[in-house]
């Protein structure tokens, strides 16, 4: 059984803290730490870890036992939405697992997390059973400067752990789902505001891609803005198509492309559309990729 997941966390400017979150995951027997990409303008890491459901599970807590020691959300500042300390926890299925495997997975992190250090857990995509808390971003919204208000409302106990936030590390959400890609799009402007009408024009939730979520932030420290992005079916919409509708955008308001980012890892038959598409290939096939031939031949 092969199981990825991807913690995102919210730290994403102390390297001793991102190294030392690191170092937890390496610990673990049978986990292996595939990529960790940080990004101080967000102040937020994304850590790529797979392995069997025992690894996977003891290297997610071992990362949550330094976070919420580490990371106080009284005094976080970053340009992307959070909740909480460990902001988001989803587990996806590679090989010889299935979806019901990670759902099985995610409620059993979730409640540990939740038993160990008293931050409330949020279930959400195919773990979730509500379907008003499927999608992060209903759950993330009003982040965590607003959660304890959230959490009295009606609708909003959590599905693990205390009723009330964890006083510095908020909340975290815990699901199962399938590969997704985080991938951003810089402009070579400051202006904010074409970002988010970018950004609008794209998103499934304001009539854009059905399988598009994304948002326009400022990286002050670069003086640009971004269309930061996650593509949740890349096959059905492609990054190439995502692409092109972005740079057709900003052409409106005569802004160029300054560059694109993807972070974390990304499946190969996504960059192999991205080649067909810019290069014309006719009658390309995934067997002519040197690396997959010799694959196969060992």
């Amino acid at each position: 059984m092969l199981i990825e997941c991807v913690p995102n966390v919210s730290e994403g400017r102390r390297p001793e803290i991102i190294a030392a979150m690191s170092d937890a995951i390496r610990r673990v027997p049978g986990a292996r730490l595939l990529d960790v990409s940080s990004d101080p303008s967000h102040n937020r890491s994304v850590f790529t870890l797979a392995g069997d459901a025992t690894a996977v599970e003891s290297a997610v807590l071992a990362l949550a036992g330094r976070a919420v020691a580490d990371i106080d959300l009284r005094t976080h500042r970053g340009e992307h939405p959070r909740l909480g300390a460990v902001d988001v926890v989803p587990f996806i299925p590679i090989e010889g697992a299935t979806m019901a495997d990670c759902v099985a997975l995610a409620k059993k992190v979730g409640a540990a997390i939740a038993e160990r250090h008293g931050v409330p857990i949020y279930l959400y995509e195919d773990a979730s059973a509500n379907p008003a808390r499927k999608n992060l971003e209903d759950i993330r919204r009003g982040e965590f400067e607003g959660l304890a208000a959230k959490m009295a409302t009606p609708g909003w106990a959590p599905d693990f752990g205390p009723s009330t936030p964890h006083p510095s590390a908020g909340a975290t959400v815990v699901g199962a789902r399938m590969p997704l890609i985080a991938y951003n799009i810089n402009l070579a402007t400051d202006r904010l505001d074409v970002a988010k009408k970018i950004a609008a024009a794209i998103r499934h939730s304001s009539g854009g891609y059905r399988y598009v979520k994304a948002m326009g932030v400022a990286l002050e420290d670069r003086g640009i803005v971004q269309v930061s992005m996650n593509l949740t079916n890349f096959e059905k919409t492609p990054i190439f198509r995502v692409f092109e509708t972005v740079k057709h955008e900003a052409a409106r308001y005569g802004v160029a492309i300054l560059e694109s980012e993807i972070v974390g890892l990304v499946p190969s038959a996504a960059l192999t559309g991205a080649a067909e598409f810019y290069l014309q290939l006719g009658r390309f096939s995934q067997d002519q990729i040197l690396e997959t031939r010799l694959r196969r031949a060992d």
